[in-house]
């Protein structure tokens, strides 16, 4: 197995073990930020290296959209990741040019998504071959919708910036999740290959996220409700 390939499944492995980590700790703590680098870090190295194996390393699946389509995932996770990540640096009520550059991001990663979706219907593939194109293209939309919303608004809140931060790393471990315990299957002991153990691992970043987005209004809802009981 060549170097980089292996390097890609570290970061994957190393990725979901951060991911895990910073959702199971304080947040806020040194140990939340030292977990929240390392899966931050991780997501990168594994969406860099696959985005070279899928425009470096010769397909051997014929698909009806260009194999290369993957392309546009990895991008979205980058995206991810860097917004997240700017949410929970900024200050409340500033924007700049990386929003700027996200909404262009999130724009062209639906676009692109959208075009895929369209040559694999017109090669008239089979809907489980078209459906994700559309599925991600939709996610990618609603995320710049978002981002235009934020930009119009100029800024965020505290809360709000809270709670863009942990949906956006949530769904970038999600993705990495799916990509592991559903997508690599072949390389797990044959016993657990199609469990729905699989199943449950992948789905737990939405799981955690819910969580922590319900605690995170029921506590702005408690902290505007004390002015008025005080």
């Amino acid at each position: 197995m060549q170097a980089y390939l292996l390097l890609h499944i570290a970061a994957g492995t190393s990725a979901i073990v951060g991911g895990a980590g910073a959702s199971s700790v304080r947040k806020g703590s040194p140990l939340h930020r030292r977990l929240g680098q390392l899966f931050a870090v991780s997501m990168f190295v594994m969406a860099i290296l696959g985005i070279y194996l899928a425009l470096a390393v010769p397909s051997t699946v014929k698909t009806a959209a260009p194999p290369k389509a993957s392309v546009s995932i990895a991008m979205l996770t980058l995206y991810l990741v860097s917004t997240a990540w700017i949410a929970i640096k900024r200050k409340p009520g500033v924007i700049g040019m990386p929003e700027y550059a996200g909404l262009a991001c999130a724009l062209g990663i639906a676009a692109a998504l959208s075009s895929f979706g369209i040559g694999a219907s017109r090669a008239s593939a089979a809907p489980s071959a078209i459906v994700p194109y559309f599925v991600f293209a939709a996610f990618a939309f609603w995320n710049a919708f978002l981002d235009l919303r934020v930009i119009l608004r100029g800024g965020l809140g505290v809360s709000a910036r809270v709670a863009r931060h942990l949906w956006r790393m949530c769904f970038a471990w999600f993705f990495a999740n799916v990509f592991f315990f559903l997508g690599q299957q072949k390389v797990m002991p044959l016993w657990l290959r199609g469990s729905p153990a699989l199943v449950l691992l992948a789905l737990v970043p939405i799981a955690i996220m819910i969580f922590w987005l319900v605690k995170i209004r029921a506590t702005r809802g408690a902290s505007r409700e004390a002015p008025h009981r005080a």
